[in-house]
């Protein structure tokens, strides 16, 4: 028998073990190797400045932040109207990202807005879904807990939110609490606690108080309008307009504001308020409301002085 060469069997072992290791490296790698992990794929939408204007976690933020204020302006108790958003649902149509600071983690968005109510309830006028032109600012807490939001431009959402009563039941008690589960009965009870008259003289006849028209559609609720300001507003289309105006003006000026400049604003909103409920005309109303306008921009440009 002829003996093998040393060298060819060196040289098949050597074949064989490299065939071995390339089936072992081959066959170890699983079929969802090259495969981001579910958390993976969450961490990289989150850090998408993009994709982070359009997630689910972000329209859970506006939501929970549009009936938050809604409980606010009516002045009702914040846990009735959570349960209600639980029930509701937020669309965004065409969410845009407008700018991105890496610095501070901060991205500016805009978007059309829908928020569809749950069945069985419905704001005043007996709309059941309320849109509007948004912007929302998201920026991570300095604490760590989260995301911060910043809404601008809601208040065509916000206003009628507050006025929530349930389809069909009588005006004395629209939504009142109750532990069962259909959404149509977690209902919100109207505020127990009604500002008091302030103690003024009777208002001249420019301004005599009448129950506020339908046409007039403040910022506010015209249900809890009780200063001579307040009822001319919501006596008046145009005036009404003014408010929405200043109101949006001012809460676009409060997320923007530093701390210096919030307080400010706040200060100068309480003399404003006392002009406007002072004033014995419909005419000095709308100038006051004006002067607040150009009072708010100058407060932002750093160039208000006291007066």
């Amino acid at each position: 028998m002829q003996r093998l060469n040393p060298t060819v069997i060196a040289i098949a072992g050597g074949l064989i073990v490299l065939l071995i290791l390339v089936l072992v490296f081959v066959g170890g790698r699983g079929g969802n190797t090259d495969k981001l992990s579910d958390d993976q794929v969450a961490g990289r939408a989150a850090s998408d400045p993009e994709k982070r204007c359009g997630s689910q976690p972000t329209y859970d933020l506006i939501k929970r932040e549009l009936f938050r204020r809604a409980a606010q302006l009516r002045g009702s108790d914040q846990a009735a109207f959570d349960r209600l958003a639980a029930y509701s649902v937020v669309r965004m149509d065409a969410p845009m990202l407008k700018s991105h600071d890496e610095q501070l983690g901060a991205i500016a968005c805009s978007g059309t807005l829908a928020l569809d109510l749950p069945p069985g309830v419905a704001v005043v006028g007996g709309r059941r879904t309320l849109t509007a032109n948004i912007g929302y600012t998201i920026q991570p807490a300095a604490d760590g807990s989260g995301d911060v939001l910043t809404l601008s431009n809601a208040d065509a959402i916000v206003t009628p939110l507050a006025t929530l009563a349930r389809v069909g039941e009588p005006a004395e008690d629209p939504l009142a609490p109750t532990t069962a589960t259909d959404p149509g009965a977690l209902v919100i009870p109207p505020s127990t606690t009604e500002p008091a008259p302030p103690q003024a003289p009777p208002p001249p006849a420019s301004v005599t108080p009448v129950p506020p028209t339908p046409s007039a559609s403040p910022s506010f609720n015209c249900r809890f309008a009780r200063s001579r300001g307040e009822l001319a507003v919501c006596n008046d289309a145009g005036l009404a307009g003014l408010d929405r105006q200043m109101a949006a003006q001012f809460n676009t000026a409060m997320s923007r504001a530093d701390p210096e400049e919030r307080a400010l604003l706040q200060r100068t909103r309480t003399n404003f308020l006392r002009y406007r409920d002072n004033c014995p005309s419909n005419a000095c109303i709308s100038e006051t409301y004006r002067g607040r306008l150009r009072e708010i921009r100058d407060i932002m440009a750093g160039r208000w002085r006291a007066p």
